[in-house]
């Protein structure tokens, strides 16, 4: 864990203990361990995208717990998630924009269309050009939802 963004998340660490924050240390010790683990698991050292990647991930649990908690009425509960949310949420670029969304989206339909791609794999090659750019920016699932919606008005 050698890049900008590992370093930026040992720091925030080092902090959250000196600080006695525990719901922050704790969070971060989590999203630390996650990517050793990565680091471990593939034999390699990840950079920021890859970093970006896992930080994502673990938003999306979170959100996800957040909706099965207070689907469940279990307020204190979806409060500890939205807490350890926002925290992930700093290590994460900016997020992207409707229209810098909508036109990447387009970019990449016109890339994958002038290579004579149809249906599937047409559908994949898009997601393909796409996660790089947006990953850690917006939600790819509403992404995908998107790039699905525009191939069907175009095939209809």
């Amino acid at each position: 864990m050698s890049t900008e963004l590992a370093a930026k998340i040992q720091d925030a660490i080092k902090l959250a203990m000196r600080a006695h924050d525990s719901v922050r240390l704790t969070t971060l010790r989590l999203l630390h361990a996650a990517i050793k683990q990565k680091e471990i698991d593939q034999r390699i050292t990840l950079d920021d995208a890859q970093i970006i990647t896992i930080i994502d991930k673990q938003a999306k649990q979170r959100r996800e717990s957040i909706l099965a908690f207070d689907s469940a009425g279990r307020t204190e509960s979806a409060a500890q998630e939205k807490a350890e949310l926002d925290i992930l949420l700093e290590f994460l670029p900016q997020g992207a924009s409707e229209q810098e969304i909508e036109a990447a989206v387009q970019e990449a339909i016109n890339q994958a269309q002038a290579l004579g791609l149809q249906g599937g794999a047409l559908m994949g090659k898009v997601m393909g050009i796409l996660k790089p750019t947006l990953a850690g920016r917006a939600d790819l699932a509403a992404v995908s939802a998107q790039v699905k919606a525009k191939l069907s008005l175009a095939q209809g």
